[in-house]
């Protein structure tokens, strides 16, 4: 039986619509018997490789590869060599992939494509970070859309919408209202009528800038201005909407060159 200092793992739900749960580990002896998900399991491997059956056909997932893995379908998982694996997992519900592709997706497991894989990637890197559930959504969207194409004969009719500039005007002017306490993406697209992602592609076309990274915008420039009102780092990332100071810290080094405190000493 593989010892308990074998396996290395984390594990947390985000404030993210459509994500049950994400799920990193570091397995070495390790086997999963055969089980079933009540939610699709999105998996990409950082090392090693895992080998696993599903509907009684054997697959594996090298690290170049996205599996998605349907809902009540029984599957297991075993290391392919003796190092183990290292992977990360996220869960999804219903929200962006509907019952009627769990066919498609026993039929068609594992996906080689590589903007997808970097999609994935990238959208771990934002669950992992307190207060960036507005890019997570975001990220989320794309790479449900993505899934859906490859699961699709037709692609999802809302991402072939033309761009919308009225649409995008008026996510910016509810921006600019809410620095602070931000909006979710879902909130957004119901306040103004729109598909979430139609929406993102809007904004983005008409600003060259995702409406998460525009929104960290006016947070960075409204920290500034508290800054060099006297207020403390901690106190302005507050003020400024942001998750912590380090939340603060973080974004505020990236785009200004400096941490808040170095700023604020001039």
């Amino acid at each position: 039986m593989a010892s308990e200092s074998s396996r290395i793992v984390s594990a947390w739900r985000p404030a993210v619509p459509g994500v049950v749960e994400v799920f990193h580990a570091r397995f070495t002896e390790y086997a999963y018997p055969m089980h079933v998900h009540d939610a699709w399991t999105l998996l990409i491997v950082d090392t090693g490789a895992v080998r696993y059956d599903l509907d009684r056909h054997e697959h594996g997932t090298p690290h170049d590869t996205v599996s998605l893995l349907p809902p009540h379908v029984p599957h297991n998982g075993s290391p392919v060599t003796p190092e183990g694996f290292r992977k990360r997992v996220l869960y999804l519900d219903g929200t962006h992939l509907g019952d009627e592709l769990i066919g498609a997706a026993v039929d068609r497991p594992d996906l080689r494509d590589p903007l997808l894989r970097r999609r994935v990637g990238q959208l771990h890197g934002a669950l992992g970070r307190p207060g960036e559930e507005l890019e997570s959504e975001s990220r989320l969207l794309f790479v449900g859309e993505r899934l859906r194409g490859h699961l699709r004969s037709v692609g999802d009719p809302a991402s072939a919408r033309p761009a919308d500039p009225v649409l995008a005007r008026r996510l910016r002017e509810l921006l600019d209202e809410r620095i602070v306490e931000g909006v979710a993406l879902r909130e957004a697209a119901g306040l103004l009528g729109a598909h979430p992602a139609h929406l993102v592609r809007a904004f983005s076309a008409a600003y060259g800038i995702a409406p998460h990274q525009y929104l960290t915008s006016l947070r960075v420039g409204r920290a500034r201005r508290l800054l060099l009102e006297g207020r403390s780092p901690g106190d302005t990332a507050v003020a400024a909407g942001f998750y912590d100071q380090s939340h603060l810290t973080r974004h505020f080094r990236r785009l200004v060159g400096v941490p808040p405190g170095r700023y604020k000493a001039g």
